[in-house]
């Protein structure tokens, strides 16, 4: 079966793709939350990236911020009937076979356009030292160690209350620069880089904030992997590093203007996943898609995930900053042939909601004709996946395949099973929960044999092992029984 991580981004700030305005009841709130991971699985995605907390906020049940006015209304208001999103949304997209990445921004304390008043245990009420006004947004201070503290202790107050498949942490470290009468105004950052020189710091200021923010990136990095190995970081940082790199690249200096060295998070290992967000189209000299991420890839010296994020709400859409649906199917088509590259994430789930200009339709009989499982990540310490056992009782309708788990990890279930029906014309692929032991198989698919692998938190899959469906069939057990003798033997949806 193919790898490729098909990832999709589900803004909450604003209510931009979920939910579809604040105040929604439960019923209505998880009527779009299903919808939405439906339409993720009729596309083939598979893997939903959440955002729990947009501006201090939560869009959980925590002791540390206040429930996100996005949701209920009002900044501070649980959901009544009380529901946890974040616990629905992780149970949705699992039974569903998806992935779900908790997405945190680090350091946004208050969105433009926010309409309730802050809540009583919001930062910017408990802690107003730490949160600066800039450009009509409330912001954390990066300089402020407690700042870092904070975001480090929500984050991780997630990964252990919470089965999240991955962190992910997006492109606003330092805020995006604001300029007043042509000259850029400079974050109100003075108090705690007094602080910081004072108690001898000896960086360049520029210097300083561009260690702020690493300090936290490398945190993070440890704190999750200390806590849930399996449970993967990435960050999705503005996709042009520095103008010049490459050569042929020009355009807004990250490393300068956000204090992100992202190039070092990657050379460093911080990260299992990288998400360079490649907003440009393939024909952009200055901002060519193609040539970033090739660089990109020539940067990832310890082969970690390489996911570019695409602007996939501007395919088929209108306005100066929009390109033709092809022109996306051309960016999917480039990540594929980058031997350092292997999926895509899209921005955002809204115009998929949509099937905007027909994209939806184009995907599903092109590039997501055929499902995917999300590349493997063998770096991170977890237990190697169980061997399988595979029984196949008929019955009227057809088959009931019972699934088992043996060897020295036979106490363990699997994470996912993948299930592969040979047909007279083709593989048919199915991604099943890990717990399930009796799967169904229609006699209509018309089914000759069944190779079933099981595969493990980080996807290293076990060896598979195959058995036809004959009028008596006899349980399998072992590594390759009909496949070779291994997981290299596994077939390919062709």
């Amino acid at each position: 079966m193919p790898r490729e991580f098909r990832g999709v981004w589900v803004a909450t700030v604003g209510n931009m793709d979920w939910p579809s305005k604040r105040g929604l009841s439960t019923a209505e709130a998880q009527a779009e939350l299903i919808a939405l991971l439906d339409r993720a699985v009729a596309l083939k995605l598979n893997a939903v990236i959440f955002q729990v907390r947009p501006a201090a906020d939560a869009l959980y049940a925590s002791s540390i911020e206040p429930w996100s006015e996005y949701l209920t209304g009002t900044q501070g208001k649980r959901p009544d009937p009380f529901w946890d999103p974040l616990s629905f949304v992780i149970a949705e997209s699992h039974k569903r076979g998806l992935e779900l990445h908790a997405w945190f921004n680090p350091y946004r304390a208050r969105f433009t356009g926010s309409k309730s008043p802050l809540a009583r245990n919001h930062i910017a009420r408990t802690s107003p030292s730490l949160v600066k006004t800039y450009g009509g947004y409330l912001w954390m201070d990066p300089g402020e160690p407690l700042v870092r503290a904070r975001t480090l202790r929500v984050v991780m107050d997630v990964v252990k209350r919470y089965d999240v498949d991955g962190v992910h942490i997006d492109d606003y470290f330092y805020p995006y620069p604001v300029t007043r009468r042509g000259k850029r105004v400079d974050f109100p950052d003075t108090r705690s880089w007094q602080k910081y020189r004072a108690a001898g710091g000896k960086l360049a200021r520029d210097d300083w904030r561009r260690d702020n923010v690493n300090q936290l990136v490398k945190a993070l990095h440890d704190s999750v992997h200390k806590a849930k190995p399996w449970v993967r970081f990435g960050v999705s940082p503005f996709g042009i590093w520095r103008p010049g790199y490459p050569e042929s690249v020009r355009g807004f200096d990250a490393y300068q203007q956000l204090y992100a060295d992202a190039r070092k998070w990657l050379r460093e290992g911080w990260l299992d996943y990288f998400t360079p967000q490649l907003y440009w189209p393939t024909t952009r000299p200055q901002q060519s898609y193609p040539v970033l991420l090739d660089w990109w890839a020539s940067e990832n010296v310890h082969g970690r995930h390489l996911w570019p994020g695409n602007f996939t709400s501007q395919a088929g859409g209108r306005g100066s900053g929009s390109f033709p649906v092809s022109e996306l199917m051309e960016q999917i088509r480039i990540t594929r042939v980058n031997p350092g590259a292997t999926g895509n994430v899209h921005f955002s789930m809204k115009s998929f909601l949509s099937n905007q200009a027909g994209m939806n339709d184009t995907l599903r009989i092109g590039p997501y004709a055929q499902p995917a499982l999300p590349p493997a990540s063998p770096w991170l310490a977890v237990a190697k996946p169980p061997v399988p056992t595979l029984a196949a009782t008929p019955v009227a309708d057809g088959w009931q395949l019972d699934l088992q788990a043996a060897g020295p990890q036979a106490t363990a279930k699997p994470w996912q099973w993948v299930v592969r029906l040979r047909t007279d014309s083709a593989w048919v692929t199915m991604i099943v929960p890990g717990g399930t032991s009796r799967l169904p198989v229609s006699r209509a698919l018309g089914a000759t044999a069944a190779t079933v692998s099981a595969l493990n938190r980080v996807g290293v899959e076990s060896p598979s092992v195959t058995l036809p469906l004959s009028a008596r069939p006899a349980p399998r057990r072992g590594a390759g029984a009909a496949s070779g003798g291994g997981g290299s033997g596994n077939p390919e949806i062709p």
